[in-house]
């Protein structure tokens, strides 16, 4: 049926706004023109590396226009994307290439070692070096150009830890990211002069979704390789930036020791990746900094609401009402809960993925269970109480306690180990280790020394705490309430 697809939306971008800013980074300004040309030529070159059409292509690469370049690459060549977070380290990158099933490893030259020795371990995975505006046509290849797009076609497995600690791959499609630029444009306003800073790691979804946004909605992207508060606050100070995605950490940062009000033009800065202190929003307000709490998730390809920043002095606490597309109910032992009771979110939305990779696929109407505690005002609008129960969420990043302590217990001094997060004033949260170890074992240095080995950084414990036994229920579950409070004494 026609209503399933939609036009390559690149390639009409690339006709009607040809000349029009794409991309700036640094120095570097593509247009719409430039992006199609990169596109079309990278897609011919996917296909000439890795024949094989079913086989995802892998990326492993930071915040720069070969990112950008190779995400709509993979569009045109018709192939789904594995987007890899840069911080893992090389046996979490192998997993998740097997996981995937990947047919072929992209990645810049900053990674080469990281991606070279992933590829290893996953048993020879191909790899390619992007240059530094993706990958060029090989010569065997034609530029590809662009044809319709059906928006049921997957196009990215995005993956997120689970409760288990293992990796789930959250299997989204083309129209995921079509109706998630669609509703966030229609709850912020789309206007003719948005500009948006990027500054978010482009391998999560809410740095990968705003790559689509820019092109269906023909919005010019800022990007920086990384945060920078300097950089970023003259960037939104003296560029025209109308929206900008953030997490607590980025924001503390930008308002830590400023002073001077920001630019009126910038009027929507979307707050992400875990709740954020009170008093950090008042402060970013008193600054005329237009903060937008967002509750999102993986699953569901970024945003699921957004409170405007309007809306932000009368309805303190809240992450605001459903985008246009989406919907949100609170449920608990299946029941679906009135407005002011607390249970556990659930979403349904057409941005939801299919399902997890290796797993049943969701149905078509699907509300998914988030995990997540909340509870529904009279008017709608969403408070979310906790992001799953154990979950940590450090500078946007989750770390789950149950993959820490896994990598802990293999250790042959530890017997059983629990991870709790503390609060932290930079980080928001930080993960803190409870073990229990045998006689003569070795130091708490020695023992973050093993958990870097196999974790990223950010995953590795704050600390370690040496304990002669675990509290436990009667039921044998561990009591994280116990431990978090002696971790925050």
């Amino acid at each position: 049926m026609i209503d399933r697809f939609v036009p390559d939306w690149l390639s009409r971008r690339a006709r009607t706004h040809a000349s029009a800013t794409a991309l700036r980074f640094g120095d570097l300004v593509w247009t719409f023109a430039d992006l199609e040309e990169r596109a079309a030529a990278g897609a011919a070159s996917i296909a000439a590396l890795s024949p094989d059409s079913a086989a995802p292509v892998a990326l492993l690469a930071g915040n720069g226009p070969a990112f950008v370049a190779t995400v709509h690459a993979a569009v045109r060549a018709a192939r789904t994307l594995v987007p890899l977070n840069t911080r893992l380290a090389a046996p979490e990158i192998a997993w998740q290439l097997s996981h995937a099933g990947a047919g072929l490893l992209l990645h810049d030259a900053r990674y080469a070692d990281l991606a070279l020795a992933a590829a290893s371990l996953a048993g020879g995975v191909p790899v390619s070096l992007l240059g530094p505006d993706g990958l060029r046509a090989e010569s065997s290849g034609v530029p590809v150009r662009g044809a319709a797009l059906p928006l049921d076609r997957v196009q990215s497995i995005v993956h997120t830890s689970g409760t288990t600690g293992k990796p789930k791959g959250a299997v989204l499609t083309l129209g995921s990211w079509w109706w998630g630029a669609a509703g966030s444009a229609l709850h912020l306003g789309h206007r003719r002069d948005d500009v948006w800073l990027a500054a978010m790691p482009l391998f999560h979804v809410g740095g990968l979704s705003i790559l689509f946004r820019s092109v269906i909605g023909g919005v010019p992207v800022i990007l920086h390789e990384g945060f920078d508060a300097d950089r970023m606050n003259h960037a939104l100070d003296h560029e025209g930036v109308t929206l900008v995605s953030l997490v607590a950490a980025m924001l503390a940062g930008l308002v830590e020791e400023r002073s001077v009000t920001y630019p009126d033009q910038l009027r929507v800065a979307l707050l992400g990746g875990g709740p954020a202190p009170a008093a950090l929003i008042d402060r970013a307000r008193v600054l005329g900094l237009p903060v937008a709490p967002t509750y999102g998730l993986t699953e569901a390809a970024s945003q699921v609401t957004t409170l405007l920043p309007d809306e932000g002095a009368v309805r303190p606490g809240s992450a605001g009402s459903p985008l246009p597309q989406a919907e949100v109910r609170i449920e608990r032992a299946g029941s679906i809960l009135p407005p002011g009771e607390e249970g556990e979110i659930a979403v349904r939305t057409p941005t939801l993925m299919r399902g997890y990779l290796g797993q049943d696929p969701l149905a078509p109407d699907s509300w998914f269970h988030t995990g997540d505690m909340g509870r529904l005002d009279a008017d709608g609008y969403l408070q979310v109480l906790d992001r799953r129960d154990d979950l940590i969420v450090s500078g946007g990043e989750n770390v789950y306690p149950a993959e820490v302590e896994s990598a802990l217990a293999a250790h042959p001094d530890v017997i059983e180990a629990a991870v709790v997060g503390v609060a932290d004033s930079r980080w928001g949260s930080v993960p803190v280790a409870f073990v229990v170890v045998r006689d003569g074992a070795g130091s708490d240095d020695e023992l973050l020394a093993w958990a870097g080995e196999v974790l990223a950084r950010y995953k590795v414990p704050r600390k370690i705490i040496r304990v002669d036994r675990l509290p436990r229920t009667a039921a044998g579950k561990i009591l994280r309430r116990e431990l978090r409070a002696h971790a925050e004494r």
